[in-house]
């Protein structure tokens, strides 16, 4: 049969029946989900993990690595030469200023103390002598000045002749002479004893450079030399010794931070703390005591140091440390986690968590980096709260369900 010549009721039939099944359908997919439920669902908002907008005094720092170093090192060696007899110290032991280290054969030096002794003890009696000498042709010439003085007067009366008188003069004229002579081998003599003095005096240096002594307090390295060896004057070397009490901690910042550490270091002295890479819980303070006065032009940064009381020995040198130079301290910053700051077209910002549960997009301006937070310059308040975790689910405006780190629900203010 064609559908031509269908009839008028059987068409009225089957759109009945198709309005029957429509129905059934409709009501199937109602018992489902309950229109209340629905309404609930929608009326609790998405779930979304939110944290207040604290407010505390943040330090503002500059991180970098730095390396330590010794806050001097001496290079040991022996300014004579002499075989090694003894090294009082161990390898690592920690030594004291004018501690004995080495100890080298001292009898070629107590020889040459010796023979300066002898030779000074020669000058010495030199000398006696030619005071002796001085001494009694000194009376010599008293006496023959008095008979010349007696001759003449008696050549005036007649009693003796010219030629006697000429010759006590004469005689006074020559014990002159020698008196000067005297005079100048006592100062020959004492020039003598003067270089014999020198000669004891170095040759005690020389013996005293037998015993080798640390110049510093610090922790000796390896030993490099045995006993038994010979050593030569300033040549070969012996220990290092690294004071490490106090120590330096040198590292190198960009030098956009130049003007800042300027400013404030002409305020105050800047803190320095280091700690080990390894073990940042070990943390070190220390002070800023140097400024480079060039920056380096190939990395664009400036070297500075800071010195550590390093008791404890937490510090060692060449060790690489984690390094924060405090600048100054905002008093009563602003601060939100990191995980708040979304960063958009327009900038960053965050979102804002009204009483009544819906979100405000609201663009913020961010400051420094503390540990697992951010500071906010402007665009929250304190106590405001904001999202830290399901921003990919929300628009401005959106109502949400908001929780705490720990997953439980928070209540807020209800929509009338």
């Amino acid at each position: 049969m064609s559908p031509s010549k269908i009839s008028r009721p059987r068409l009225s039939h089957l759109a009945g029946a198709g309005l029957v099944m429509l129905a059934v359908v409709t009501a199937a997919c109602s018992a489902k989900e309950p229109p209340a439920a629905a309404s609930t669902r929608r009326s609790e908002g998405v779930p979304v993990s939110v944290a207040t907008v604290g407010q505390r005094d943040v330090p503002m720092e500059v991180q970098v690595i730095g390396n330590v170093e010794a806050y001097s090192t001496i290079l040991v060696k022996a300014r004579v030469n002499g075989q090694l007899t003894q090294v009082h110290f161990r390898e690592g032991d920690y030594v004291k200023k004018g501690e004995r280290l080495f100890s080298l054969d001292p009898r070629p030096f107590e020889a040459q103390l010796n023979q300066a002794e002898a030779n000074m003890a020669r000058e010495e009696a030199q000398l006696n002598q030619a005071q002796a000498n001085l001494n009694r042709d000194l009376a010599q010439q008293k006496y023959v000045q008095e008979q010349a003085v007696r001759f003449a007067r008696l050549l005036q009366e007649g009693i003796v002749s010219k030629d006697q008188a000429e010759q006590m003069r004469t005689g006074a004229d020559t014990i002159a002479h020698v008196i000067l002579a005297d005079q100048a081998a006592i100062r020959s003599a004492e020039a003598a004893v003067g270089a014999g003095r020198a000669a004891v005096a170095n040759a005690k240096v020389q013996l005293s450079y037998a015993t080798i002594s640390s110049p510093i307090d610090g922790r000796t390295g390896n030993l490099a030399i045995n006993e038994g060896n010979l050593v030569t004057a300033n040549a070969t070397d012996l220990i290092t010794i690294n004071q490490v009490k106090p120590i330096y901690v040198t590292f190198a910042v960009p030098e956009a931070h130049l003007l800042s550490v300027k400013r404030y270091m002409a305020q105050a002295i800047l803190p320095v703390e280091a700690s080990p890479q390894e073990d940042s819980s070990a943390r070190q303070t220390g002070q800023l005591v140097f400024v480079d006065n060039t920056v380096d032009a190939t990395t664009g940064t400036i070297k500075l140091k800071g010195t550590f009381t390093n008791q404890e020995n937490r510090l060692w040198p060449g060790q690489f440390v984690r390094v924060a130079l405090r600048l100054t301290t905002h008093s009563n910053a602003l601060v939100v986690p990191n995980q708040a700051i979304q960063a958009g077209q327009d900038g960053v910002f965050v979102y804002v968590v009204k009483p009544d549960r819906s979100v405000e997009s609201r663009p913020v301006v961010t400051g420094a980096r503390v540990d697992q937070d951010v500071v906010v310059q402007s665009g929250v308040q304190a106590g405001e709260t904001v999202v830290t975790e399901g921003h990919l689910r929300l628009a401005p405006g959106m109502r949400v369900q908001p929780r705490d780190e720990k997953g439980t629900a928070l209540k807020g203010k209800k929509e009338n």
